[in-house]
Formats: structure tokens, sequence, C-alpha cells
């Protein structure tokens, strides 16, 4: 049985992604001769919940998708346990400019339903995500190819941004030089789609077809999805078990209590009831590890409170009123770090030394001058601050305290908000009615800086849930994702940050560590980069 406790994660980001220029592998063949077809073993039980949209790449942006999503396809390239990237279904992947970018396919790959990966799958499939009209969550991530527009619905393929030389060749023109673009490939916005995706959209988010390790073998909504090992999968993925059960629970004390008695083999998140006796009660069978995930509280532009100078005023106040280290101690047993930025520090780049970020310390004296300052110009008199989550996680018990340090230190009515399901929570943010500041956490798609910033702050961005937009921060985002050196781009990066803590459009927290753990019933459990459990080297007897 393997555990991995490493103090900090190797994450190919920026530095990484530079040396990417030629070619986006480490050398390895993006195939494999090993057969799905012979994988043995039991199915692994894993702790889960129901995603909030149907399984389709392009609209699959949260956690409960995402797991079921990653293992269903295929990308160009994948993320091993480290964050390093390796070819998948992808040959090489070249530039000269860091502009013009050829991507070859490499040969033997299939989907599931047996028709071929082509380059056209992949061109289409991400010319479908971008298209305004078919309003996919994940569109924001083809902003940088030519022809993207918010404006309008165009065709990234009419417009030239994708051209399909052959059927092994894609070509990918980008607006501006980005020397990270081949890291992004292995997120989901890029995996390929088949024909029969395009014949009926809503169909195949109930049944979809990949081209990854596993398939779909049932979905019973709110119960459980189940996988099967797909032997037609080209790649060096291979499942070594019957299978996975990804379980919908809508507590993490139920999963965790399974997990205890037999009735679970791998949980993602132990609860915080847990936190201080996990490690012992498992035996050998946890990790406690850092990770590419941050909490942070979105403010809402929608709320008047929050607009304006008074607004600002206010953020500042919150945030200077959490006890981030006593918090992250009593709560979560150490397993979470207080938050000195809005990135990680297991991505490449990260720095603790970052202009404007003392607002994160905790300050009582100052977050009550804060406030005052606040209302001396838009009272807002007898106040109760909302926080809101879902309840069918474990986020009550920190929501709890951090409101307890607000009233303290604020003397306002603070308390939390439930929505009852994840999915309904997702819905209620993402329509903006959310009455108060809310939960934002964020699990890296791949590891580099960008994808802690754009993807949430830049304007008109997928999972920018807080409506926030700021000019000169999307110019300096811009900016350094076509930086051709790693310390500039690092540099440029570092000064997008300053601008998000002079506005604080989200106050950030903490950053989690992975905690996990398995029951004895498997082995060869490894939890990566990003968090998630690496299921498909599981091992289980039957």
């Amino acid at each position: 049985m393997r555990t991995r406790r490493p103090t900090a994660l190797t994450a190919l980001g920026l530095a990484g992604a530079l040396a990417l220029t030629a070619c986006a592998s480490d050398g390895d063949d993006g195939g494999s001769d090993t057969s799905t077809a012979d994988a043995g073993g039991g199915v692994v039980t894993v702790h889960n919940g129901e995603p909030q949209n149907p399984l389709i790449p392009t609209m699959t942006n949260e956690v409960f998708g995402a797991l079921a999503v990653q293992n269903l396809f295929a990308g160009l390239v994948y993320y091993d346990a480290e964050g390093a990237v390796h070819d998948e279904v992808a040959e090489s992947i070249e530039s000269d400019d860091n502009l013009t970018w050829t991507i070859t396919i490499a040969d033997g790959w299939t989907f599931s339903d047996g028709t071929d990966v082509t380059a056209e799958s992949f061109a289409k499939a991400w010319d479908y995500g971008a298209a305004l009209d078919n309003k996919q969550s994940l569109s924001y991530f083809f902003e940088p190819i030519e022809g993207f527009s918010y404006d309008e619905n165009v065709s990234l393929i009419e417009a030239g941004g994708l051209v399909v030389e052959d059927d092994s060749t894609l070509v990918v023109k980008l607006s501006q030089p980005e020397s990270d673009f081949p890291i992004r490939l292995g997120y989901a916005a890029f995996f390929p789609l088949p024909e029969v995706f395009f014949e009926d959209p809503e169909a195949f988010g109930e049944a979809p077809v990949g081209n990854g390790p596993y398939m779909l073998e049932s979905w019973e909504h709110d119960q459980a999805i189940t996988l099967e090992p797909n032997p037609e999968y080209a790649g060096e993925r291979t499942p070594q078990n019957g299978g996975l059960e990804l379980v919908a629970y809508t507590d993490e004390d139920s999963a965790y209590n399974d997990l205890l008695g037999g009735q679970l083999d791998i949980i993602k998140n132990v609860p915080s009831s847990a936190f201080a006796t996990f490690e012992d009660e498992l035996e050998g069978r946890s990790v406690n590890q850092p990770a590419a995930v941050i909490q942070v509280l979105t403010v809402p532009q929608w709320l008047p409170e929050f607009q304006g100078e008074a607004g600002l005023l206010r953020r500042q106040a919150v945030s200077h009123a959490i006890n981030r280290p006593e918090v992250t101690e009593t709560i979560f047993s150490g397993s979470r770090t207080p938050a000195t930025d809005f990135t990680s520090p297991v991505i490449d780049g990260w720095t603790e030394d970052i202009p404007g970020n003392d607002v994160l310390d905790y300050d009582p004296e100052l977050a009550v001058d804060l406030w005052a300052q606040a209302e001396a110009i838009t009272p807002v008199g007898d106040y109760t601050l909302q926080i809101a989550s879902n309840a069918d996680s474990d986020h009550q018990t920190w929501v709890d305290a951090v409101c307890n340090n607000i009233r303290t230190v604020l003397e306002i009515g603070c308390e939390f908000y439930p929505y009852p399901t994840f999915d309904e929570y997702l819905d209620a943010r993402d329509a903006g009615s959310v009455p108060g500041l809310f939960r934002g956490g964020w699990q890296a798609d791949y590891p580099a800086m960008s994808n802690f910033l754009g993807p949430i702050y830049g304007t008109g961005a997928g999972s920018n849930d807080g409506q926030w937009s700021n000019a000169d921060f999307d110019a300096k985002l811009a900016e350094a994702n076509g930086a051709d050196d790693p310390e500039a781009a690092v540099a440029l990066y570092l000064e997008a940050e300053s601008i998000l803590f002079e506005q604080l459009p989200g106050i950030p927290l903490w950053y989690n560590n992975a905690t996990g753990g398995w029951a004895d019933t498997v082995e060869n459990v490894e939890f990566g980069w990003d968090s998630d459990p690496i299921l498909y080297q599981v091992t289980k007897s039957e």
C-alpha cells in the first residue's frame, strides 16, 4: 500500500510550461500497448456527489462532474501525480513563435463507440465550446484562440483559429503568443467529442461517449455514476481495477462512517469532525498533503453594501476581522494553511511577498476603524452579514467560526446561509441570486498561476461568479500570458494579484491540503497535485 506524504508537491507551473515551446511532453510516446480489456479486480467505490450539469466536458466546472469527466475522456496531454505534463492523445505539440501551434494526433485512438479520434474531433469540440449560442460553462478557456468573441456567436473554425489540415494535424492560431498554451490542454475544456455528440448534445450529456480509461455503465441521478474499463482506450492510464462507482453523498460524515465501516473504498475529503483522529483511525491509509486548492469568500458585485468606496472599506474590514491562523488550527487541525495570495504554494511562481496582501492579516482594531469609515460614507446600520454555501458538505463549521470572528470584532450580525445541496448552491451562485458573501472553492484545472487568476477574476470568465470586472487586471493578465520569459511572466502575474488585493473581489481564506483516506479493501491509492485520487491505478480484489 502506497502513501505519499511530501512536504510539497512539484507541480509543473510556468517554468515548466515555458519549456514546452517545442514539444508538450517529457518524451513519452502518448500511447501504450497495454489493453484495458484485461483489467480485472473489483469495482472501486469512491466518495463523490451529484454533478451540477450533464457530463459534457465544456459544461463541467465543478468537482463532482469533473471526477467523472476526467476518467471518461482523454485529452491531448494529462497530468501525473506531481502535476507534470505528459502527452496522451497528442504525439507532439509544437510552435516556433508561441502563436501558431501544430498539434499532431497519435495513431490508434478511438472513442468507446469505435469511431476514430481525429484532429476534427478536437476542432469541432472546441468550436462548439467557444460558441456563445451554446452557453458552455468553459467557453472562457478558448478566449486566446483567434476568432473568439464575447459579443457575437463566432465559429473558431470559420475564423481561422482552428485549422484541420488532415486527420492527424490540427493547427491552432492564437490572438497573441502564449507560451504556456500546451499545459492547459489536459483540462476538460479541451477534450475531444465524437460525432454522436453533435447529433443530440442533450442525450449525450446523460450518456457520454468518451475516449478515456473508462466508459459509462450507468448514471443513477443522486445515487451513483458507474464506470467500467474502456477496451478502446489507447493511452497510459490503463485501469488496474474492474471499474469505478462514484457515489453521490450529501454529507462527508456519512461518507467517512461508510469508509470506517467497509462500505466505501475511498473518501476524497475527510470531514472536519475527523481531522484530529483520521490519521490514527485509518492506520497508514490516509493522506494529508499540500494541494492546488484555495478557499475564498467571493464578494458579489450585485450587493450594494459592498459597492463603491464604502464597499471596499467593508471588504477590507471583513478580511481583517478573520483570524485565519486560529480557524485553520482549531477547526481544521492544521490541515489548512492561512492564505497569503490568490493562488497556491504548490504552483511554480508562488510567493507570499505581494504588495497589499497585508489586508489578510488579522487586525481587529483596523477592522473596526475601516467599518466605521464605511458607515460614515454609506451606512447600513443594524446589519447581518450572510455567508452562503451548500449544506450537504462540511462547511458550516468553519463558516460559524468565521462568523464568530466577524460578530466579535465588528459587532454586526453574521450567519450561515445554507443551500440544501451543492447543485442548488451552484445554480443560485450562477444566477446571481446569493444574498451575501459566498464560499468560493477553487481546485486548479492545470498547474499554472494563470489558472487561479483568469478563470475566476477575468471579465466574463466562466468561473467569475462574483461578476467582477477590471480593465487593468484584464490587461495585466493578458500581458503575463504573452510573456516569453518565465521570470517576467511570474512578475506580471504578481502585479495582477496586487490589483486583486487593492480591490478584493474575493477574500482569500486558506489553502487546502488533500485530506483523504481509503479502506483496507484497496491498494495503490495516490492523491494528486490537485487533491483528487488517481483512480485508474487503484487495485481491489474481487
